[in-house]
């Protein structure tokens, strides 16, 4: 054969196998799907402009969709959760068994089997946007009161995704804070071991661990992931991991029976970030988080890229950086040069996100804040990892001035012996008791080294 005939077969050869590969990954998404996919030498994402662009496929190029797509509950989707408990609309109710849930869009569409409507779509090739209007998930065909936006990268095994919700609710209640799904992500029942790095020394190489047996009839289960990352995987510890920069809580888990790679099978895995937010009627709610294709080592890699080295702070100029209440609120949405808080309730807490640190490598705590109250103390708690609270010595206390000026706080956590090891959450009382007309204005909360 001539060159010129050999070159014209390979080309042949080459364009057919790129046509299986696509026909491969359109057999593996929902039959109705209005597919926009990115792909790189690597891997391939797709989403489904009929569910309201949640990701429907991933997996390697050539390889299976790691996604499971049984229901519209599944997916890799943006979903929120607020009150009222429950939840219902124009005369519609939710089925007893999602009571429960309270107020609930998803991106992908409702339990009744309608999907959710794209408002905007792009795709360059390197940045796919969707934005979309969610369907409350208990409800039959009820928009929520908000929008979605979510935009994907690839970054050789890496999906990069950017999410937003918008909420223009009627219901102007600052509901309490709620756990929220960030992202929820389903695989298929290939990937059936739930991994994360429990222990108290990140990145260090330490031992991966099973997410803990679920503690009741629910297949689902929480656990700090310290690394920021948690994984489902095969056999081969293959599979899919989700990285959550800035957050350590996970639930998660397997319901059914491992088996094979089955995109429309009821058997799935199940990974969330987790974040307690309060979700205003008008709130604009950003994150991050990466999804990584591939082996524990490459997953672990790329959380460690996240790596934070200096101990945590939350400077609440524009928002609340994570942090919820217990007994007060603030002024709402939105969040300008500080917390603006209410202390007129008995034992008024405000509550730190669940991060890790070191209390070693963290001994200071600065606090700039302004108090208008009688009181002359405040209180500090702290959170070990392992615990559910923190215990009776895990505290101290912040002696503060009342006259409503603002200043800096400086304490040395150091100084009490309770405060050793490893660190998840911060608890902030600003007075022991609220009374009438006591307020607080936050400006921000700093771990710190000493100097």
């Amino acid at each position: 054969m001539d060159p010129k005939g050999r070159s014209s077969v390979i080309g042949r050869l080459l364009a057919w196998l790129v046509c299986s590969a696509s026909l491969c990954a359109w057999s593996q998404v929902p039959s109705n799907a209005r597919m926009s996919w990115l792909e790189n030498e690597v891997i391939k994402v797709g989403v489904d402009l009929s569910r309201g662009g949640a990701i429907v496929y991933l997996g390697e190029v050539g390889g299976a969709n790691l996604v499971n797509n049984f229901d519209l509950g599944r997916q890799v989707q943006l979903s929120y959760f607020s009150g009222p408990v429950p939840y219902g609309v124009e005369g519609k109710s939710p089925a007893p068994h999602w009571a429960h849930i309270g107020w609930n869009p998803i991106q992908a569409g409702d339990d009744f089997g309608h999907g959710s409507k794209v408002l905007a779509h792009e795709n360059d090739g390197r940045m796919l946007h969707v934005s979309c209007r969610p369907l409350q998930w208990p409800l039959d065909n009820v928009p929520g009161e908000c929008v979605m936006d979510s935009w994907l990268e690839l970054e050789g095994r890496v999906v990069r995704a950017r999410a937003r919700l918008t909420n223009a609710r009627s219901d102007r209640t600052q509901w309490p804070a709620r756990l929220q799904e960030l992202p929820a992500v389903y695989a298929n029942a290939g990937l059936h071991r739930v991994l994360s790095y429990q222990g108290s020394r990140p990145f260090t190489g330490g031992q991966v661990l099973p997410a803990p047996a679920p503690g009741g009839k629910h297949p689902w289960s929480f656990w700090f992931g310290t690394e920021g990352w948690a994984a489902l995987v095969d056999e081969s510890d293959r599979g899919l991991g989700l990285v959550t920069p800035g957050r350590v809580y996970f639930t998660g888990g397997f319901a059914g029976r491992p088996g094979k790679n089955d995109t429309f099978s009821d058997s799935t895995g199940y990974l969330a970030g987790q974040g307690q937010e309060i979700l205003d009627p008008d709130i604009v709610h950003e994150f991050r988080y990466e999804l990584v294709v591939g082996g524990l080592e490459e997953i672990r890699g790329r959380a460690a890229k996240h790596r934070r080295v200096a101990p945590p702070e939350w400077v609440f100029d524009a928002g609340r950086q994570g942090w919820f209440y217990q007994n007060m609120e603030d002024q709402g949405w939105p969040v300008k040069g500080g917390l603006k808080l209410k202390l007129e309730a008995d034992d008024p807490q405000m509550i730190g996100p669940h991060v890790f640190w070191e209390a070693e490598k963290a001994p200071r705590l600065v606090v700039e804040a302004a108090f208008k109250t009688s009181h002359r103390q405040a209180m500090i708690y702290w959170q070990r990892l392992g615990e559910a609270a923190p215990g009776k010595d895990d505290h101290i206390v912040l002696p503060i001035e009342g006259d409503g000026v603002k200043r800096s706080y400086e304490l040395r956590l150091a100084d009490c012996p309770a405060y050793q090891g490893a660190m998840i959450r911060l608890r902030f009382d600003p007075v022991p008791r609220g009374e009438p007309g006591d307020w607080a204005e936050i400006k921000s909360i700093r771990l710190a080294a000493d100097p």
